[in-house]
């Protein structure tokens, strides 16, 4: 089965090694991109992507907003905060959340570690 992915990162250079990466692992996948949590939120609205790989420091709303507003309408989604900020406080704020945390880089087997979240939990 083809699932379609929204990954959601300010920078233009982390989405586009996310997106490469991805490919190579699950090359049917349908990759869209957002650069910013409000342009997430939207896209969730009206593309309800399967999953989401999002990142935490953004301009504007941050990850960890847009995921909150995610969830006042759409609360199976499955997402993995997927970003350098690797602080106690955001691991404990992802759990609340209900999503994984995945460090960045966006190397293989970080994206691996991201699938594999998304394939078991759904």
């Amino acid at each position: 089965m083809a699932y379609s992915l929204l990954i959601v990162d300010d920078s233009k250079v982390s989405r586009m090694m996310i997106k490469r990466n991805v490919s190579q692992l699950q090359p049917d996948w349908l990759l869209l991109e957002a650069e910013s949590g409000e342009q997430a939120v939207e896209m969730v609205r009206t593309q309800a992507p399967d999953f989401i790989t999002m990142d935490v420091n953004m301009p504007g709303i941050s990850g960890f907003e847009a995921v909150a507003q995610i969830r006042q309408f759409n609360s199976t989604s499955k997402i993995a905060m997927l970003t350098a900020n690797i602080q106690e406080s955001s691991r404990t704020l992802a759990a609340e959340l209900k999503v994984t945390f995945v460090p960045k880089p966006a190397t293989v087997p970080a994206i691996r570690q991201a699938l594999d979240y998304f394939l078991t939990a759904s």
